[in-house]
């Protein structure tokens, strides 16, 4: 792989300050993203460099004219610079097709409000 330029900063996710050599890093490598973030949690990772984050989201229904709640998940990659884990809420970017079953990267850990002060 060649020596690439390391990006500073995507959509306001400031880089990680770790290394990494992964080609589909979006920090260190040549993948770019596109603007179309989401926010989950990560419930699921493996040694792969994937994870699986979901949300959730109200649903009205019409008939009962209350809301249920309905649940998303998506298969991202977890670069080794960011190695976000299980628990942690992600920011995650759009790209290329990575995989059968990915499209998505992870930007960064949002950090809690908790944590901040």
């Amino acid at each position: 792989m060649t020596k690439t330029k390391m990006t500073k900063e995507i959509f306001g996710v400031k880089s990680p300050n770790k290394e990494c050599t992964d080609a589909k890093c979006p920090f260190h490598g040549q993948i770019s993203v596109k603007k179309e973030l989401f926010k989950g949690k990560v419930v699921k990772k493996d040694i792969n460099g994937s994870a699986t984050i979901e949300w959730f989201r109200p649903y009205f229904v019409p008939k009962y004219e209350r809301y249920e709640v309905r649940r998303s998940r998506m298969r991202v990659h977890n670069p080794q610079c960011v190695d976000a884990q299980i628990g942690q809420e992600v920011t995650v970017a759009r790209s290329r097709p990575l995989s059968k079953t990915k499209n998505h990267i992870i930007l960064g850990i949002v950090e809690s409000e908790a944590k901040k002060q």
